[in-house]
């Protein structure tokens, strides 16, 4: 049985700035870059079963630059559709909703074709992920590049927690992280790593 590799892409200037970030298809900052190109050592000590990436730019060069090869786009490893809240950031969206959080209040509908996730429908694209993960899981280690908040979410399903408890589970940016299994049951077993 593998493990499931989790990475997120990058730095963008929105990840920097805080702004939600959702179908807003930034590239990666010259940081971002070297972060992409610092996870090769760690990803090549692996052999993979599958690799999915998100169909984001963002997320295909920090794959590209990791020097992964064969992997495959799934649009369900898109991140949380932010809705009206695209590009916004938590500070500003608290001077008018200073109570408000993304993991139990979600977002307001967007505009063209973005009607925003709850907690739930982002759990559900997670969990047909995460079937897809266990298939390919007995033939070895399976890797995801993906986003935060939807990463965030995908660990809380793979520990069987509701998906809101990704809010338990900051991910930096330009990193890898390893969910793996102790006497039959889901666990972290690395988090954040970084070669620098």
């Amino acid at each position: 049985m593998g493990d499931l590799l989790l990475v997120r892409h990058g730095e963008t200037e929105w990840s920097v700035s805080g702004q939600h970030t959702s179908w807003t298809d930034l590239p990666l900052t010259h940081h971002g870059e070297d972060q992409a190109k610092s996870l090769a050592p760690l990803l090549s000590r692996r052999t993979y079963a599958l690799i999915l990436t998100s169909p984001l730019e963002r997320a295909l060069r920090t794959a590209e630059l990791a020097g992964l090869t064969g992997a495959v786009t799934d649009p369900d490893l898109h991140e949380w559709d932010y809705g009206g809240y695209e590009g916004i950031t938590t500070v500003d969206i608290h001077r008018t909703r200073p109570d408000w959080d993304l993991w139990t209040d979600g977002v307001p509908p967007g505009t063209d074709g973005h009607p925003g996730e709850s907690p739930a429908e982002v759990g559900a694209r997670a969990d047909r992920v995460l079937g897809r993960v266990e298939a390919a899981l007995p033939d070895g280690d399976v890797l995801l590049v993906a986003h935060s908040h939807f990463l965030r979410v995908l660990t809380a399903r793979r520990l069987r927690l509701p998906p809101e408890e990704g809010r338990l589970f900051q991910l930096a940016t330009g990193s890898v992280s390893r969910l793996s299994t102790e006497h039959g049951r889901p666990v972290i077993a690395e988090w954040n790593a970084r070669t620098s």
